[in-house]
């Protein structure tokens, strides 16, 4: 059952022997500075809002997937498609039931991210940030954003409905930016 408020450690649960899990703290939308305020304070799609700000598209890599029934988690990067940068860590838990078959089939084949399946398919788009976090990079997540591990860096998460139903559960960190 996906919740209207799911939390960091929540979802972290879905992967537990995660060795790159940072460290986190809450942190109130108005201490989240620039760039990263723009890039999280919202209730857009990530995947647009990323591709937004490097100017081009990116790629999902997923690095774990679970799938019990019509309950589907992922742990992902999303990379810049030129240059494969990683901009963005995220772990999500959908509800697959309250996707049509060819929405299902398309997220759980990992090829596109899933911000880019719903939008394509015109599909839930209501988005509603749960929370921001203050982030300190574990040496793994530093690894994949090519930077030391310890750097700060911000995150959010959220949920994203279909009509009054949770539908996706989401915890998205941001690659550090300059600012």
């Amino acid at each position: 059952m996906l919740t209207h408020a799911p939390t960091f450690d929540h979802l972290y649960r879905l992967f537990p022997d995660s060795p790159d899990r940072p460290a986190a703290e809450v942190a109130p939308a108005t201490a989240v500075p620039e760039p990263y305020h723009r890039l999280l304070v919202h209730t857009h799609h990530m995947t647009v809002t990323v591709e937004d700000f490097y100017g081009g598209p990116v790629d999902v890599r997923v690095l774990a997937c679970r799938r019990d029934g019509n309950e589907y988690a992922r742990k992902i990067l999303l990379a810049l498609r030129e240059g494969g940068r990683v901009v963005q860590f995220g772990l999500v838990r959908i509800d697959l039931g309250v996707c049509p078959p060819a929405v299902r089939d398309e997220i759980v084949s990992g090829k596109t991210p899933l911000g880019r399946v719903l939008i394509e398919h015109n599909m839930l788009r209501r988005i509603e940030p749960a929370g921001y976090l203050k982030v300190r990079l574990s040496a793994g997540m530093g690894g994949w954003f090519g930077c030391a591990a310890g750097a700060d860096t911000y995150g959010r998460l959220g949920v994203i409905y279909t009509g009054d139903r949770p539908a996706v559960e989401v915890l998205e960190i941001l690659a550090p930016v300059s600012r």
